[in-house]
């Protein structure tokens, strides 16, 4: 944690960046692995295994939403091809789901909403920020 609220998750990036046209059973089993292997290695009992399966599973609700695709446009559907205004959206809304499950389950507590919703804010900005950052500068023009 920075500055007691700040702690970017750049992992969830492997949902916002894994393909659609793939099949979605091994996609949900891959990010388990993922948020197991995070769990793992920072001894928080399963936490982000919960929430990366939750924006897994919710991702093509908001493909539909933000970026009016149906099942058929899935093979030729690319993030980066997409207008900066609808990725912005979708990666935000993301972010926050998982922020705001994990930072959740952490506190637990009705007492701690403020704790809770300062974390996911300030986790958040600096998540987006990295991501959008990190798109930037290994995307080739």
């Amino acid at each position: 944690m920075f500055l007691g609220y700040i702690n970017p998750y750049l992992y969830i990036a492997f949902v916002f960046l894994y393909p659609l046209k793939e099949n979605r059973i091994p996609f949900l089993f891959y990010s388990f692995l993922l948020g197991v292997s995070v769990d793992f290695f920072s001894d928080s009992g399963g936490i982000h295994a919960f929430s990366i399966i939750v924006i897994a599973y919710v991702r093509l609700f908001f493909v539909r939403l933000y970026f009016r695709k149906v099942v058929a446009d899935y093979p030729f559907f690319n993030l980066k091809s997409e207008a900066f205004g609808k990725v912005f959206n979708y990666v935000t809304t993301l972010t926050i789901i998982h922020h705001l499950i994990y930072f959740s389950f952490i506190n637990f507590s009705f007492q701690n909403i403020s704790v809770v919703l300062l974390n996911t804010l300030y986790s958040s900005i600096f998540t987006l920020i990295l991501f959008f950052l990190g798109t930037y500068i290994f995307t080739k023009k």
